[in-house]
Formats: structure tokens, C-alpha cells, sequence
């Protein structure tokens, strides 16, 4: 099939291959001169950052599977070997360890762009989904990876994790049996897991390019939430953007550096340092940190689901708990369909913007009481104890309540302030200013 018109290369070389294989042209096309918004602000780094922290996790986790060994009795010391026998074995699992943690990071500030300019809204709904679907293969993908060391918090945490699912009616049971390859936590689960964290992050990639490839077609958002005008409103992405995404990709990656050198197990907990023993349960079962707010939401269901002053339960507790944790990730699937404000950026929606403020403290709130006991008290009132958990079944309350009550409610009543008429406009009167 021929293809189409494009511009020869100087260099020899790249145009013999371009000729045959048009690769050049369309990186040119798609990363030099696309067209992209001017008015980009350092919160669109965070795609390019992400997308730099998934290339290292792939291949630092390349080079450790090499030398990692995935058997119940083997695993653990295989760690220890690769932190004290290859030849620089505890720097690569040092920032595999912490670069999924920075990799959570990056994502979180993303997906908080997207929700604070609308990035979500049309005709951008199939790039958030990708993008949330991103998110959940990530969330899979760590967990795995966390009980891989085969530690007392990983294999507790795989046979915690893994038994919510015999809570789902009829299939439950089996699914547990199909996850664990056995009756129990033992050797085939690590291998599994093993095959699993391995083929997960291929996965990703494939997902990645679909939601570049979404982002290419619609065009990029920007801070206004308007859409382009004309060529007055864009710049080449080449080279205004690759310069600020660069240095914005530095400064993260020394703050990336200073951990995994100077604080490499600022995120680790204690009982990740001893091998599992599934005859020791350790006293206090936490989970990453990336998952402590999901882990708040689990835990605050308490109570069963029925009809009232009756024995008659629809749904218990651990059943229940485990739709909300699961079902705060979907409700994200959804959210292009519960915000229909015509006004994409929340600097002209004052009222979703501290709603939107609420949202996230709210969200590190539940953090906070993930990371907490589940019999924590909050504070006392004489001799009468207040429960943490009562702040995450509030917090909870709120998290789902911003999507189904708050969202509907701002699309229909809130009147957004003035838009500005065009990009460049906004952009020149606020350098005049």
C-alpha cells in the first residue's frame, strides 16, 4: 500500500529506513510539530512522567526476574540474594521498589488534572476510561508484585486480599481455589502471581498506547477547558513542550533518586523483612500505601444488608465491603456520565472546585485510617472512645457521595463564571497582567 506525501530526511540513513518504514514521519507528525494547546501549566507533565516510570518498572523488573527464583521455599532468600550477591542487585530492586511507588504518584496527580480541567468530558470519555483502566491494571499489578517477596505483609496480604473473593455468591469459593492453585496460600499462588506481574505490565503498554492514540485524535485538554480555535491557540509539541516536559521529569526524578538512595524503605513496613510464615499472622496487616484509601473503604462496611427487624440479609458485610472497594475504582469508569456541566474546567466552577478540594482531603483521609488499626480510636470523650472507623465511614460516605449526589447535583444548578473567548486571548492577557 503506498503511502502518504512526507518530507525526505538529511540523514542517509533515517531516510532509507523511512522510505520503507514511514516510522520517522510519523513520530515527527505525532511528537514534533502535533499541534498542542499553549497554554499547558506543569500539571500536564505527569503524562510524560508516568509514562517514563512505566519503561523503568518494565525493565528493572526484566532484569530482576532474572534472577528472582518463584518458589514458596526459595523466594524469600532469592531477594536476600539479589540485595547482597548481584552486582548491583539492590539498587535495581530498590527502584523497582519505590518506582512503583513514584509511579502511583505520577498517576494520581494525572488522574487529579483530568478530574480538576474535565479532561474527562466529551469528547474525551474513551480516554479517561483507558486511562482508568490503566489505573486498575496498575492497582493489580502492585499488588501482586507485593507479595512476590514472599514476606510475612506479602503472603498475609495475598491471603487476606485473596479471600475477599469467596465472598461473591455461587462463584466465590471457586474463584479463591483458581487464584490460590490449591486449598491454601502455598507455592503454585507465587506462581501465579509470578506469571501474572510478569505479563501484567505488557498489558499496560497495550492500553497506554490506546489512550495516547485517543489523545492524538481529540486533541489535548487545556487549563481553560475550551476548545482550540484556530493555529493562534497551539504550539508545536516540539520543542515548547519535550523542554517543559523534561524539566519537570527531572525535578520528579530527583526526588525519585533521594528516596532510593538516601530513604529506600520510607515506604516499606517492618514485617516485609520476614519471611512468611503462615503459622504467624502478624498483629497488623496493612497494605501499600497507593491502596490504603481503597483498604479504609473495605473495612468500613460493617454491617449487613437486609431487610430491617428480620433475619433476612441481602448482602453481609464482607460482601458489601467488598463491592464498595471495588466499586470505588469502577464509579471512575462512569464519571464522564455523572458530570454533564457544559463547562469543563473548575476555574470557572467555583462550587465543583471545593467540592473537588473536599474529594481529595477526604481521599487522604482515608489513607490515614487504612494505615491505622482497625480498632484505632480517634479520641475520647471522658471514658467513651470515638472509633476511627466512624471518620472513614464518613469519608466514605463522601467519597461516593461526591459522584452520585454532588456531580449530578452542580451539573443542573451551578452557573459557571464567564469563559474566555479563545487561548491565545487568556494567554496574552495574562502576560499583560
Amino acid at each position: 500500500m503506498a503511502g502518504g506525501p512526507r518530507n525526505p530526511f538529511e540523514n542517509k540513513t533515517i531516510e532509507w529506513i523511512d522510505s520503507r518504514l514511514p516510522i520517522f514521519t510519523m513520530m515527527q507528525k505525532e511528537y514534533g510539530v502535533f499541534p498542542t494547546p499553549r497554554n499547558f501549566n506543569y500539571f500536564w507533565n505527569f503524562g510524560a512522567i508516568a509514562m517514563t516510570m512505566l519503561v523503568l518498572m518494565i525493565v528493572t523488573g526484566i532484569v530482576l526476574a532474572m534472577h528472582y527464583t518463584p518458589h514458596a521455599s526459595m523466594a524469600f532468600n532469592s531477594v536476600e540474594r539479589i540485595m547482597r550477591d548481584v552486582n548491583w542487585g539492590w539498587l535495581l530492586r530498590y527502584m523497582h521498589m519505590n518506582g512503583a511507588s513514584f509511579f502511583f504518584i505520577a498517576v494520581y496527580i494525572h488522574m487529579y488534572r483530568g478530574m480538576y480541567y474535565g479532561s474527562y468530558k466529551q469528547p474525551r470519555e474513551l480516554l479517561w476510561i483507558f486511562g482508568v483502566t490503566i489505573f486498575l491494571l496498575m492497582m493489580a499489578t502492585a499488588f501482586i508484585g507485593y507479595t512476590l517477596p514472599w514476606s510475612q505483609m506479602g503472603g498475609w496480604a495475598a491471603t487476606v486480599i485473596t479471600n475477599l473473593f469467596s465472598a461473591i455468591p455461587v462463584v466465590g469459593p471457586k474463584l479463591v481455589t483458581l487464584l490460590w492453585g490449591g486449598f491454601s496460600v502455598d507455592n503454585p499462588t507465587l506462581n501465579r502471581f509470578f506469571a501474572l506481574h510478569y505479563l501484567l505490565p505488557f498489558i499496560i503498554v497495550g492500553v497506554v498506547f490506546f489512550h495516547i492514540w485517543a489523545v492524538h485524535v481529540v486533541g489535548s485538554n487545556n487549563p481553560l477547558g475550551i476548545d482550540v480555535k484556530g493555529s493562534q491557540d497551539t504550539l508545536p509539541f516540539h520543542p515548547y513542550f519535550t523542554v517543559k516536559d523534561v524539566f519537570g521529569l527531572g525535578v520528579f526524578l530527583m526526588l525519585y533518586i533521594i528516596v532510593t538512595f538516601w530513604f529506600p524503605n520510607m515506604f516499606a513496613h517492618p514485617d516485609h523483612f520476614i519471611e512468611y510464615d503462615s503459622l504467624v499472622t502478624p498483629p497488623h496487616i496493612v497494605p501499600e500505601w497507593y491502596f490504603l484509601p481503597f483498604y479504609a473503604i473495605l473495612r468500613s462496611v460493617t454491617f449487613d444488608i437486609g431487610i430491617p427487624f428480620t433475619e433476612i440479609v441481602f448482602i453481609d458485610a464482607k460482601l458489601g465491603g467488598v463491592i464498595a472497594m471495588f466499586g470505588a475504582v469502577a464509579i471512575l469508569f462512569v464519571l464522564p456520565w455523572l458530570d454533564t456541566h457544559p463547562v469543563r474546567s473548575a476555574l470557572f466552577r467555583p462550587k465543583y472546585r471545593m467540592a473537588l478540594f473536599a474529594f481529595v482531603i477526604s481521599f487522604f483521609i482515608l489513607g490515614w485510617v487504612g494505615m491505622e488499626a482497625a480498632d484505632a480510636v480517634l479520641f475520647s470523650i471522658g471514658s467513651f472512645d470515638v472509633p476511627m472507623l466512624w471518620l472513614g465511614q464518613l469519608t466514605t460516605l463522601y467519597y461516593f457521595g461526591f459522584f452520585v449526589v454532588v456531580l449530578p447535583f452542580l451539573s443542573r444548578t451551578e452557573k459557571a463564571l464567564p469563559l474566555p473567548p479563545s487561548i491565545s486571548e487568556a494567554v496574552l492577557a495574562q502576560g499583560g497582567k
